[in-house]
């Protein structure tokens, strides 16, 4: 049990804010009450900009604090005058959790956070396995024949990518849309349920149109599931906590381009098996193994931190004590997650104000072509490598190591990017990373062996990818759930885009070296060192201008704008952007 010290209320500016909040020196009690002692908190800038000491139970050493020191967080919420401003509403559905006075230990917060870990952060690492697999297996089918099986040529495999996408991006906002109505709880295991039906579907796959038709429907049904489960992850993570978790979730991405190999090794050699081609049996039985997976989710997920309690789980996730750590920790990081309930939907008027924020749309630039440059060798490099002349499972074997690359770097960037607090210098070192790659694919010489090309690509592919930090980037800046919402979709359908683009950029007429294509990634390179350094100038400059009005306020105007202020999410003049 943890108790203030009435006697010991100290009011403080917090640095860089401008915000006057109240620290507290408070009194630890064990459950024995033998021993108490004073636990000053350590003041922190709003929001939690400098991470907590255990940002990752995975890359955890041991915390150098007292254990049964006080872990809650200074946050708004400690001053009476700017508190009232920042209440969760009466309708948010864990208000009867929320206490402004409610103390933790950090041994306590560690034990809340390892439960969270395994029954959120792991769940949305199998589940986008799920998506992956049945998303990318084409490339695993590929080496199979599968375009000669169905009579199709390279300009028919981009166009059935392209529809893909364009299909994922049509369905991303709509999705994010009933989600936010019905609750991702609800609303992801009934489309991993309906994609995996139509993926397995594909076994019957008989020319052009049914190519097509299984591209669209997959796409459609896909659409919207990562912004969705984005958006259900930052009910239980701080948003220093969640840029990591979303690296974990994206490494399954990357695990599953090396396990679908591997699956596809063993079930490719089923071609001739009662009359069928390889392919058909992996589309089936990998389809079959997402359904399972989306079974499941029906049971692995809940509607909040405070709601896991069902029918099959009577006992919940949680405890009531474990439950108000949670919520306090989440309100003190970001109040913004206190202003809708999770099963409220966005009006058109909310819809588009959060369209409009242009704030944020330096990083949906971004979203557009950061990942153009590895994007054609990623999606040919099964063809290529069948080009180069490597059989059908070399290629599959061959294209694990790229995998096994980017997924070590990608946890490693996004750990440097929430310690060193910068991602827009990130990302530029991302396209310095492309870049030599990829002029050396557009001119090496004809004659170069096939393991040099293989050594080229593989490095290229190695890339640590910046997409889990941008998603982070963009729900920090957004700082209201219903713009959290949005931005999630707006930035994963930038992203999507971005595929079509690249799924367009190798033709039939350039193969197999590509060269025209590879020109062209190396100008897109170029393009995307401009627009990381754009906004990186972008959300400085932005930050200096309300750090000039607000400085010039005094104690009682920055009262007075709280009380009277318009202003929402990152319009707020007390709000700072990451950058």
């Amino acid at each position: 049990m943890v108790e203030a010290d009435k006697d010991a209320i100290v009011s403080t500016t917090v640095p860089d804010k401008g915000i006057t909040v109240v620290s507290t020196s408070l009194r630890s009690t064990d459950s024995s009450d033998i021993e108490k002692k004073q636990h000053p908190v350590d003041l922190a800038p709003l929001r939690n900009e400098i991470p907590p000491p255990t940002l990752s139970l995975l890359w955890r050493r041991s915390p150098k604090v007292d254990p049964n020191a006080i872990a809650t967080q200074p946050s708004v919420f400690d001053d009476p005058e700017t508190a009232k401003h920042f209440q969760p509403l009466p309708t948010y559905e864990n208000i009867h959790r929320f206490d402004p006075n409610e103390r933790w230990t950090w041994a306590e917060e560690k034990k809340v956070l390892r439960k969270i870990e395994w029954r959120i952060a792991a769940w949305a690492a199998i589940a986008f396995f799920a998506l992956d697999l049945d998303r990318s297996n084409i490339q695993q089918a590929n080496t199979d024949n599968f375009l000669e099986d169905l009579g199709l040529n390279t300009n028919d495999y981009n166009f059935g990518n392209t529809v893909a996408k364009l299909s994922f991006l049509l369905a991303e906002l709509p999705s994010q849309l009933i989600s936010k109505k019905i609750g991702p709880d609800r609303w992801i295991p009934a489309q991993m349920i309906l994609w995996s039906i139509v993926a397995s579907a594909q076994f019957w796959l008989n020319g052009r149109s049914s190519f097509l038709a299984c591209r669209a429907l997959i796409g459609l049904l896909q659409g919207g599931f990562i912004p969705d489960v984005i958006l259900y992850m930052s009910y239980f993570y701080k948003s220093t906590e969640l840029p990591f978790r979303l690296a974990i979730f994206w490494m399954a991405n990357r695990l599953t381009d090396v396990i679908a190999p591997l699956l596809a090794y063993g079930l490719l050699r089923l071609r001739g098996y009662h009359g069928y081609e390889g392919w058909r049996w992996l589309f089936l039985i990998e389809g079959l193994l997402t359904l399972v997976i989306g079974i499941w989710s029906i049971f692995m997920m809940a509607p909040s931190p405070t709601q896991t309690k069902a029918w099959w789980r009577p006992n919940g996730w949680f405890t009531e004590r474990e439950e108000k750590i949670m919520v306090n920790r989440i309100l003190r990081d970001d109040p913004s997650k206190g202003d809708m309930h999770n099963r409220q939907a966005i009006t058109v008027k909310l819809l588009w104000k959060s369209i409009i924020d242009f704030d944020l749309w330096p990083i949906y630039a971004i979203g557009l072509t950061f990942g153009i440059p590895a994007g054609p060798p990623d999606q040919y490099l099964t063809l290529t490598l069948r080009q180069l002349g490597f059989d059908t499972f070399n290629s599959n074997l061959l294209s694990i190591p790229a995998q096994i690359g980017t997924t070590v770097n990608m946890l490693i960037m996004t750990w440097i990017s929430e310690r060193i607090n910068q991602r827009s210098y990130l990302g530029i070192f991302v396209q310095m990373w492309f870049l030599p790659c990829v002029i050396a694919m557009a001119t090496v010489p004809d004659g170069v062996s096939r393991w040099a090309r293989f050594a080229i690509v593989t490095v290229l592919l190695s890339y640590p990818t910046p997409h889990p930090m941008q998603v982070g980037w963009c729900s920090r800046n957004s700082n209201t759930v219903r713009t959290r919402t949005v931005s999630a979709a707006l930035y994963n359908m930038a992203v999507q885009i971005q595929a079509i683009i690249f799924s367009n950029i190798y033709r039939n007429d350039d193969k197999p070296l590509y060269r025209r294509g590879n020109r062209v990634l190396v100008g897109i390179c170029i393009l995307n060192l401009f627009l990381y350094g754009f906004a990186k100038v972008y959300y400085v400059w932005r930050n200096k201008q309300r750090d000039k009005i607000w400085d010039n306020m005094t104690a009682e105007e920055r009262l007075t704008y709280l009380e009277t202020t318009t202003d929402e999410g990152s319009k707020r003049l007390d709000f700072r952007f990451a950058h």
